[in-house]
């Protein structure tokens, strides 16, 4: 199923992941644990934000693609279900 998954990074965390050189790493072990299809990094409300899509084949997943940002940045962090524009004509084929 694909998913959104939203961090938003805490300040303080994500200033001493920064000041510390762990950030690129940090974001270089999730890129390459989840794979995402597409990753976003902006401000959001004031907080560094990434938002990142990615392929969770089991609910197993969770865990261990939260964890980083939960234990190292002290992020809030959202995930939900999203489908593309393929899948959306797929599912609302079956509508009818």
């Amino acid at each position: 199923m694909r998913v959104m998954l939203k961090a938003t990074l805490d300040t303080d965390k994500g200033n001493d992941a920064i000041r510390g050189g762990k950030m690129p790493q940090i974001m270089q072990e999730a890129m390459e644990k989840l794979k995402p299809e597409a990753a976003y990094f902006g401000p959001m409300g004031g907080r560094r934000t990434c938002f990142l899509v990615f392929d969770m084949q089991d609910s197993s997943q969770l865990p261990p693609a939260l964890e980083p940002f939960l234990n190292d940045l002290n992020a809030e962090v959202e995930v939900c279900p999203i489908m593309n524009s393929d899948d959306l004509r797929k599912g609302l084929s079956q509508l009818r």
